[in-house]
């Protein structure tokens, strides 16, 4: 299949995604070094039909490193490939299909996402809480 359908496709299938799950917002995984310039290429092809779908869509997007991702579902930023899938199948009560660790990276990303967002959502309360009690009178 030509470059051109398969970016056509991605962003067909993509569109449909938001458009059937009407998401609020977006996590994609940073690019990576050391991919070969032919696999960059193709790479940033595809990330930038995915960011313009998400653009149109006015999606707030947030982008983590591989090494975030596998950190905050792994525990190990060097985590193999094999230990996310494992992991992501383990948290989410489903195994990845074999083979397809785009589908476990993906999930790895929206969880970083998620695990990122309720940390930062838990600590936003806990310091309202704080800000909303009045202050002990101080005793001399």
């Amino acid at each position: 299949m030509a470059m051109a359908d398969r970016l056509a496709r991605l962003f067909t299938g993509i569109s449909s995604v938001v458009r059937e799950h009407v998401p609020t917002e977006a996590a994609v995984e940073a690019p990576f070094h050391g991919a070969s310039a032919r696999s960059a290429l193709q790479l940033a092809h595809a990330r930038g039909v995915v960011l313009a779908v998400l653009g149109i869509s006015s999606l707030p997007v947030f982008e983590y490193s591989p090494a975030t991702i596998k950190r905050a579902v792994t525990g190990n930023g060097r985590a193999e490939k094999e230990q996310v899938e494992a992991m992501v199948s383990r948290l989410v009560g489903a195994g990845c299909p074999p083979g397809k660790s785009d589908i476990a990276d993906a999930i790895a990303a929206a969880m970083c996402h998620l695990f990122g967002t309720a940390h930062a959502d838990a600590l936003r309360r806990a310091e309202a809480s704080q800000s909303q009690r009045s202050p002990e009178p101080r005793r001399s």
